[in-house]
């Protein structure tokens, strides 16, 4: 889903003990990401700021944002790795640490990923490791914030199969127009409102119990946003205009107020 691949390391006392690490000073990491996953616990803010639409990933449908009509690459990130839109989602704010499978099934360790650079031995930054060994407060609430997005993203994730069992989900092939063609973005796939309407009361009742609804209409609630990719492409076409403004929030329609920050 992402353009590139994480070099992740497993944080240890071994490795890192005595060790600081610094936060992320932009984005630019993910100005090659073009689609990001989005769990429930992040839906109401995400629906309200991005266009959402569902992917196929390893062989079963994933909840995205978009976030470019260009493939690797994202529009919101701008030159100098500031994030250009209303909402920041969940899985870009916990980098560069992330959750991932350990050597014990079913468990998941905390890794860092080493080609980010933000590990020194001393000066400026956050702790890794306490004077008595634990993980520092501060890495403690990164840990703590990636593993309530593990929970939603499994949670999400069985949401997600229940509006597949049912039917209800098509392709959605995006078109954005530029001055002189037409750009598609193929792969993605949406919500058939029709086809929810038309659900019979025992299918319906499914999907309200497996949680599934508040996906299936904040989807289509998001659909409208895609639009503002469109101006943006347009913006490249014209050079005079290509540079970007320091806060996409115009194209969007939204105000700052609902931004969280970690």
């Amino acid at each position: 889903m992402t353009n590139t691949t994480p070099q992740l390391v497993a944080v240890t006392r071994e490795r890192y003990a005595g060790k600081k690490w610094g936060r992320s000073s932009g984005y630019g990491f993910a100005a090659t990401t073009a689609l990001v996953p989005i769990v429930g616990a992040e839906l109401r803010r995400a629906a309200l700021s991005l266009p959402l639409a569902f992917v196929q990933d390893t062989g079963r449908f994933v909840l995205v944002a978009v976030l470019s009509a260009t493939p690797g690459r994202n529009m919101l990130v701008g030159a100098d790795g500031r994030w250009l839109g209303n909402y920041v989602p969940a899985c870009l704010r916990g980098y560069p640490f992330s959750l991932a499978p350990s050597q014990e099934p079913g468990q998941l360790v905390l890794c860092i990923d080493k080609g980010a650079g933000a590990v020194g031995a001393g000066g400026a930054g956050e702790d890794f490791y306490d004077q008595d060994g634990n993980l520092s407060p501060t890495l403690k609430k990164v840990l703590d914030f990636l593993s309530q997005f593990e929970r939603s993203r499994v949670a999400t994730g069985l949401a997600v199969s229940a509006l597949v069992e049912a039917g209800i989900i098509r392709p959605w092939p995006i078109k954005i127009k530029g001055e002189d063609n037409e750009r598609i973005i193929a792969g993605l796939h949406r919500v058939d409102e029709a086809a929810l309407s038309a659900l019979s009361d025992d299918a319906f009742l499914k999907l309200r119990n497996s949680s599934s609804l508040p996906i299936a209409y904040a989807q289509l609630l998001s659909m409208p946003f895609v639009g503002a990719f469109t101006q943006l492409a347009r913006r490249e076409l014209q050079p005079k205009v290509a540079e970007l403004p320091d806060s996409l929030d115009g194209l969007f329609g939204l105000s700052t107020d609902d931004v969280i920050k970690f």
